[in-house]
């Protein structure tokens, strides 16, 4: 063991700062994640899945810092990387539209102007009520990382994608808040 230690004292000391280093990313990460969660009033699921993207992306960056500072031979590591990415690559080639639906997710975690709670309408054709040819207006009941779950008004609830919701124009009819303002105004008449 002493023999180890002595051999690889700077690859051991680089590995603890690399360690180190991403312990304190996630910290700053996390923390601004949640800081921008509760100034948007954001749903604590879509934050926690936001996070754990986060956490596979630093994953991944210790492994290629690692590999870095112990001088991995990238000739061997290439050909078992190279055959387990070629199979993933047909893997996630199959499935793009789960990956371009997780990507619309992050998206929608940091830029999507609607929440949970707001009533919308989909500029969308296929939305079209078959009996009146108008678009239906829905109720954003939850943002998931891969779709919405979008309740009409007779109660039926639709998935839709997250990648089309980022795709198609949407309307804001109301907010939850002015939603909650008018039952009560009805309620109180």
């Amino acid at each position: 063991m002493r023999n180890f230690i002595a051999n690889h004292h700077n690859e051991l000391i680089y590995s603890v700062i690399v360690f180190i280093v991403i312990i304190i990313l996630k910290f700053l990460f996390t923390t601004a994640v949640r800081k921008v969660s509760k100034i948007s009033d954001f749903n604590p699921v879509r934050t926690n899945l936001i996070i754990k993207y986060i956490n596979i992306a630093l994953t991944i960056i210790t492994i290629v810092a690692l590999t870095l500072v112990w001088s991995v031979n990238y000739k061997e590591l290439g050909i078992l990387l190279s055959s387990v990415f070629a199979v993933i690559g047909v893997a996630l080639f199959a499935q793009w539209s789960i990956l371009s639906n997780i990507t619309a997710g992050v998206i929608i975690f940091f830029s999507f102007p609607f929440k949970i709670g707001n009533t919308i309408r989909i500029l969308d054709k296929e939305l079209l009520d078959p009996n009146t040819t108008e678009l239906d207006t829905f109720v954003i009941e939850d943002i998931r990382a891969f779709h919405l779950h979008l309740r009409k008004s007779n109660g039926e609830v639709l998935t839709y994608p997250n990648n089309l919701i980022l795709q198609k124009g949407v309307v804001l009819v109301s907010t939850y808040h002015e939603a909650e303002l008018f039952s009560n105004e009805g309620e109180g008449s």
